[in-house]
């Protein structure tokens, strides 16, 4: 029997699925917000979860990142009315097993519910954890563990992989966590960086070539893709490829089979790809830039990594783990912290990423010399700099703009202020208690001495969502 959640402000929704859950021998909860259904998902194993776009206290499309931290992670249903385009991508993109919409019959409910929780109860039986290697990659955000979960399903495939991702945010880390996660961890990583290869020798050194095969050939040389045989095959911006080799590299992909420079025969090469790109593809695909067959066998898996200012929670664990490795290894007694030096660094938006980050907290450790303490001061200068501009900048702006609502005005009368100040102390009250509760509504309900109706239509009044609460916690 499993376990099956819907979250549906809509009675008649929620009893309809719920009698067709019953009737196929599971069990179902309900839940009529948004605030309900994440606090009964934190506190059940849910094989599945049907949940509608619009709730009264938020977008069910943000509970998809949310579903998807808990254990066993469900299959999530999306439910809508609106017929949004641009949601059904949304949702699909972000893990979502199906977009469903209203109204349906019941035929497409039983069908969907059926195959999403067959699926779920195979995929639970064949998951067998297994600890990954994971050097130097640090963190455990929802976004990193998403892209661990894919380092994993292509160690295990063998299938071609193409990671994505801003400069400096770890995409060879990756390839290499592919690599030591699979069978062939025992034989070689090579690494081409595509973006050095010389195009009057790109096929020599992919390929090889016999004796005598150019001028300046004076003895066979064996090839990058040869070496890469019963390994891995790692191509860095592979965007960068000359489109004149692009044809016959899709062969040597295809085939594991090329032919050296200058030889009559053929060359098996059993090996891996991964590669990785900095650039859009799929839009260079468009211009002509990019062969379009060749794009489609490289992302059999693909992998998009995120840009560190998308994952700002890792920051804190990605600095401990450098700063102590750089110290160990010059031999250097290990450096703490201020909690000022972690706000730098957590409010900077790191435009290069983990790299960028790495190489800040080097020259931090630097400028801080025999001191044990690293402060915002020991921070590069250009980055303590622009984030003062922003902050005046930011007080500027506001100053400005609370100047400008007060020109020409007369002053206000005591009711206004008094109902501003009510208003204000609602929301804030409203915000605090579901942070207490951790999204419990019921308890919310229950600690606020309002009624069911009063309590939603406050949350409502206020804009208070899913996204609020999450800010304030």
């Amino acid at each position: 029997m499993a376990l099956v959640l819907v979250v549906d402000d809509d009675r008649r929704v929620r009893e309809t699925i719920v009698d067709e859950v019953s009737r196929t021998g599971h069990q179902a909860y309900c839940a009529a917000s948004f605030a309900e259904g994440l606090a009964l998902s934190r506190n059940h194993a849910f094989a599945l979860v049907l949940v509608d776009v619009q709730l009264p206290d938020g977008n069910g499309l943000d509970m998809l990142p949310l579903l998807r931290e808990t254990q066993p992670c469900p299959e999530v249903i999306i439910m809508t009315g609106s017929g949004d385009p641009d949601g059904a991508e949304l949702a699909i993109r972000n893990g979502a097993w199906d977009y469903i919409h209203k109204p349906f019959t019941l035929k497409i409910i039983s069908l969907a519910l059926a195959r999403a929780l067959q699926y779920h109860a195979e995929k639970s039986k064949h998951a067998i954890p297994v600890p990954l290697i994971r050097d130097m990659i640090i963190g455990n955000s929802p976004a990193i563990k998403e892209c661990l979960d894919q380092v994993a399903l292509a160690a295990s495939s063998g299938a071609n992989t193409l990671i994505c991702g801003e400069t400096g945010t770890g995409k060879e880390l990756f390839a290499m966590a592919v690599h030591q996660n699979s069978s062939r961890r025992d034989n070689n990583f090579v690494v081409i960086d595509c973006s050095a290869l010389p195009e009057t020798l790109v096929e020599s050194l992919l390929f090889g070539h016999e004796k005598g095969a150019y001028t300046g050939a004076d003895r066979t040389q064996m090839g990058l893709i040869a070496q890469a045989d019963n390994g891995t095959l790692f191509l860095d911006e592979i965007g960068e490829l000359p489109l004149s080799i692009q044809k016959a590299f899709l062969r040597v992909i295809q085939e594991r089979r090329y032919r050296p420079v200058g030889s009559r025969r053929e060359i098996v090469s059993n090996f891996v790809l991964v590669a990785a790109t900095n650039r859009n593809l799929d839009e260079m695909a468009q211009r002509g830039e990019f062969r379009d067959d060749l794009l489609h066998r490289l992302k059999t898996i693909q992998m998009v990594l995120p840009p560190l200012r998308e994952h700002r929670e890792d920051i804190k664990a990605i600095t401990q783990s450098f700063v102590s490795r750089f110290c160990l290894n010059h031999k250097m007694l290990i450096k703490g912290f201020t909690p000022e030096f972690f706000n730098v660094l957590e409010s900077y938006d790191w435009p290069g990423n983990v790299r960028e980050l790495n190489h800040a907290l080097e020259r931090a450790i630097a400028s801080a010399g025999p001191g044990p303490i690293l402060y915002p001061k020991d921070l590069p200068i250009e980055i303590r700099a622009k984030l003062a501009r922003e902050s005046v900048s930011a007080s500027k702006d506001h100053f400005e703009h609370q100047r400008s609502d007060n020109t020409d005005k007369s002053f206000p009368p005591l009711e206004e202020i008094r109902s501003a100040a009510i208003i204000q102390t609602e929301r804030s009250y409203l915000i605090e208690l579901m942070k207490h509760v951790e999204g419990n509504v019921i308890d919310a309900i229950q600690k606020s001495g309002l009624s069911r109706a009063r309590f939603y239509a406050l949350l409502k009044k206020h804009g208070i969502t899913n996204s609020h609460r999450n800010r304030s916690s």
